[in-house]
């Protein structure tokens, strides 16, 4: 590491806070040696201090500290840093494979010959387990304990599993089912925005409290000036283990918020409009930070809401400084007074309090808070926003490009019903997500709108599938407390379950007759949520249109019944008395959710939620597990399998040679999220995943779903490029995870062609369009890749995690240059391609040259770039993905 003469221990200094002494690494003092930060983004000091820390004992202080110092000239930097977030974060989903991959290292590390136990996590780590519940009861009282009884009969397993791990591992704590999602638990408790811990000496230590977490969303606890992000579950094991996050100092893009909301306007239309204009800038890669006075007027839950969605507008983060109104939310949630006192003290000292110093940013842009307009986003994508007034004209118009403007219309009956359903008809309304269930004040006039409408005599259309599924036990608890929860039950959205819900997923399925009706009329139905994800497939299998909106509008357009209509313009309904109701009639205004608000929402709620949050329901409780350093894994299980990720594992690294003569397992387009590459929804009965559990004996019944089978490598490898809405471009008009098997000459499933493939010992290539791997921090997306043969991924740019989710199984992430993509280049999947430059001075973003032989036996050469972007990445590669290197490096020492 390259240093520069100045000693960095004079940066350890003490401050009192509420009679407390604590040390800590002065910024200030770190100033006389670096320079003046004052103007420094927040979230960069927040890294500065993670370098200050992290230095201390050398004799003298290393070049990132002064790297980081040095990014106000340039407001841009190449130089690379070591970042240790204080903590990990996970949910089940991700954390289950975590887990079975840290099981299957202490057998790796084992036959290297060192200790299990060295495998263990060295920061503390919290699994909160929250995307497994489904939708299957709903509509009525009794759907909370419904689905939380199929829940544990569906995950038993699972669960038992992750029970052993809190067992076996250290630093490792499971939150039971039922309790929220984790990004809200997060928030409301585990977050405490200063960090302390004790250090060999006795001395407790203050510092930011960062993380890293196994899911996207985990940028929400930005809003709480915590800095952190969702990484893939390879790359959060790593930090688990002591591994640094790698990473460029980023750019940092300031946004200027100013003005007040209008009445009528929700923070869910905030945060759509600021995703839309992020997404717009460009902003992958890249910090987002939020400053201005228009911050005084956003609760904490608003600017979590904003930094929830960090990952749809592409951004690293989403952040905002610490301020009264932290510390007020601090107080409020029942965070004790010594970190309450903490918090203010250490970020007044250190520089990070928001005062009326402007950053020096890379680049910025500003949102007047007054110009904000109802809206939703969809119906494919959460950056795609759309005014509440357009929507329905937007959608009529999409409509007419796909049947033709004469079948605008096609009534189709549903067996058994004395209706009909029809082209943009909801057949899902859920109120749901970590997003929007965090936020009391959407919350509460989702609650009032259900009263306004309950009281007219208004009611759900019957075929909506209506659901609340809050992402903290504290939200039914203040909506009981407002009385508003019998109005929600009354248009059915009675309690699911405390979870993801139809926000991952696991919205359940239809009813079979409405299936029927939607597949016979080839219906273009919608779902309408009030979640962070509407991605093709991911919702339902039959909604094909999916709109994010506000919780007061999902419960609006659950009465409403379709997305057809104008809902700000055209009645609802009628009431008691025949009168029409529109929009206008049944909305509360800001004043009345704010005077619920005050009633309803008391601190002691908080309190008690949370009093007992590690025990969960008796369920939990009864699962026995046996006590051992190695996991016992069961031969005949289709959950939880020991996968094939440290066969043939040894000290020496393989030498990294050329690709040649690789096949191409599929030409994709733009916008390819993780949702397309492994899906966490349903599992079909013909796919390759379905023929494989009825194979091991499972009926489709018991299937649940890819999220919840990600324990296990078989489901997972059948299910990579799975999704039903995937478009293959080397097969004409064909939807779902196929391909062309070139030596054949015949379609085949994805799963099928690559196990094919690697019979013959041909490696495998994928290219791809703009945005490769947005969306989640889907590990399987690259672990699934990397088990199908794929040596390289070819696209025309990368978002964040996927890209390092690729390096971190050892699969290289290439992109064009020079302007090219698959198109100019003509590729139709019947080419031969190879890489050169591989096996001679390998470093980070070098140019390969890529030579593709076409059908017609015509060659041309062109050049690639790597993206490997930091020396540790490379190493990564070098050994065969991080996890690799972790544990090569664990038994050498």
């Amino acid at each position: 590491m390259t240093t520069v003469g100045h000693d960095t221990r004079k940066t350890r200094k003490n401050l009192t806070a509420n009679g407390k002494s604590y040390a800590y690494y002065s910024i200030r003092e770190a100033e006389k040696q670096i320079g003046d930060v004052s103007r420094l983004p927040k979230s960069l000091k927040v890294l500065l201090e993670n370098m200050l820390r992290f230095e201390d004992g050398r004799s003298v202080m290393s070049a990132d500290a002064q790297a980081i110092s040095d990014w106000q000239k340039t407001k841009t930097s190449m130089h690379e840093i070591a970042y240790r977030p204080a903590r990990v974060l996970m949910q089940d989903f991700t954390g289950v494979p975590a887990v079975v991959d840290l099981a299957t290292m202490r057998e790796g590390i084992k036959r290297l010959g060192g200790k299990p136990q060295d495998v263990n996590p060295l920061v503390p780590v919290d699994l909160v387990i929250d995307h497994s519940v489904m939708v299957d009861a709903f509509a009525n009282k009794d759907a909370f304990q419904q689905n939380v009884d199929l829940e544990f009969d569906r995950n038993g397993e699972r669960y038992a599993f992750l029970k052993w791990g809190q067992k076996a591992f250290k630093n490792f704590r499971v939150v039971p089912p039922g309790t929220g999602i984790c990004h809200q638990v997060n928030l409301e408790y585990l977050a405490k925005a200063v960090w302390t811990s004790t250090d060999p000496k006795g001395e407790i230590v203050a510092y930011p409290d960062t993380l890293v977490g196994t899911d996207s969303h985990t940028t929400m606890v930005n809003g709480l000036a915590v800095l952190g992000w969702g990484v893939g579950g390879i790359e959060a094991e790593a930090a688990m283990l002591g591994q640094p996050v790698s990473m460029v100092i980023p750019d940092v893009i300031g946004f200027k918020l100013f003005g007040r909301m209008p009445e009528g306007a929700t923070a869910t239309d905030l945060v759509l409009t600021v995703t839309q204009m992020l997404r717009k800038k460009g902003v992958v890669n890249k910090f987002v930070e939020f400053y201005g006075e228009g911050l005084d007027h956003l609760t904490l839950a608003d600017r979590a809401t904003i930094a929830n969605m960090a990952p749809e507008y592409g951004a690293t983060c989403g952040f905002f400084p610490i301020d009264d109104e932290t510390v007020h939310y601090l107080e409020f949630t029942g965070r004790d007074a010594d970190t309450v006192a903490l918090v203010e003290a250490y970020a007044k000292e250190q520089g990070l309090w928001r005062d009326a110093i402007e950053p020096i940013f890379t680049d910025a842009l500003e949102l007047n808070l007054a110009d904000v307009q109802p809206s939703l986003a969809g119906p494919k994508r959460p950056q795609d926003r759309v005014l509440l007034k357009d929507t329905s004209a937007g959608f009529v118009k999409a409509l007419i490009e796909e049947v033709g403007a004469d079948k605008l219309s096609n009534p189709t009956k549903v067996e058994g019903t004395d209706y009909n359903i029809d082209h943009g008809d909801v057949m899902i309304a859920a109120i749901t997500s970590c997003t929007n269930t965090s936020n009391p004040a959407v919350m509460i006039a989702a609650g009032l709108v259900a009263r306004k409408a309950h009281a007219l005599g208004l009611t759900r259309k019957q075929w909506v599938k209506t659901s609340l599924a809050p992402g903290s036990q504290v939200v039914t608890e203040y909506l009981a407390a407002a009385g508003l929860d019998k109005d929600l039950d009354a248009l059915g959205f009675n309690l699911v379950g405390y979870g993801c819900t139809t926000c991952i997923g696991n919205s359940g399925p239809l009813s079979d007759p409405i299936i029927k009706a939607v597949d016979t009329g080839k219906l273009n139905v919608a779902a309408v949520l009030s979640g962070n994800r509407n991605f093709e497939g991911r919702v339902s299998p039959q909604t094909k249109s999916n709109y994010l909106a506000s919780p007061p509008l999902v419960v609006a357009y659950a009465i409403l019944g379709t997305i057809k209509k104008d809902i700000a313009t055209e009645s609802l309904g009628k009431d008691k008395n025949g009168n029409a109701v529109f929009l206008k009639d049944i909305w509360p205004s800001n004043a009345e959710i704010q005077k619920t608000l005050e009633t309803c929402l008391t601190p002691e709620m908080f309190k008690s939620r949370y009093a007992d949050v590690f025990k969960g329901p008796q369920q939990w409780q009864d699962i026995k597990v046996a006590t051992s350093e190695i996991y016992e894994w069961q031969s005949d299980s289709t959950y939880v399998r020991n996968p094939p990720f440290f066969d043939g594992l040894s000290h020496e690294n393989k030498p990294i040679t050329d690709i040649t003569n690789a096949r191409i397992l599929a030409v994709l387009g733009d916008s390819i999220t993780t949702d397309h590459i492994s899906p966490a929804g349903s599992i079909k009965k013909d796919s390759p995943a379905g023929k494989y559990l009825m194979g091991h004996g499972v009926e489709a019944i018991d299937f649940n779903s890819y999220g919840a089978r990600r324990g296990n490598h078989e489901v997972m490898m059948r299910g990579t490029f799975a999704n039903i809405r995937i478009k293959n471009e080397m097969l004409e008009g064909i939807e779902g995870g196929y391909t062309k098997y070139i030596p054949a000459n015949e379609q085949q499933s994805i799963y099928d062609a690559a196990m094919n493939y690697i019979k013959q010992g041909t490696a495998l290539v994928v290219f791809g369009g703009k945005e490769y791997g947005t969306g989640s921090s889907r590990d399987w997306a690259a672990k699934g890749t990397m088990l199908l043969g794929v040596k390289a991924v070819i696209a025309e740019s990368f978002e964040r995690i996927h890209r390092s989710n690729l390096i971190g199984m050892g699969v290289l992430p290439l992109e064009f240059t020079a302007g090219e993509n698959r198109q100019s280049l003509k590729l139709r999947g019947d080419e031969v391609i190879s890489l050169s430059g591989l096996s001679v001075d390998l470093k980070p973003r070098k140019t390969l040259e890529m030579t593709i032989q076409y059908a017609d036996g015509t060659v041309k050469k062109t050049s690639v770039l790597m993206r490997i972007d930091t020396l540790d990445e490379m190493e990564y590669l070098k050994s065969g993905g991080i996890l690799h290197y972790v544990l090569k490096g664990m038994a050498a020492a």
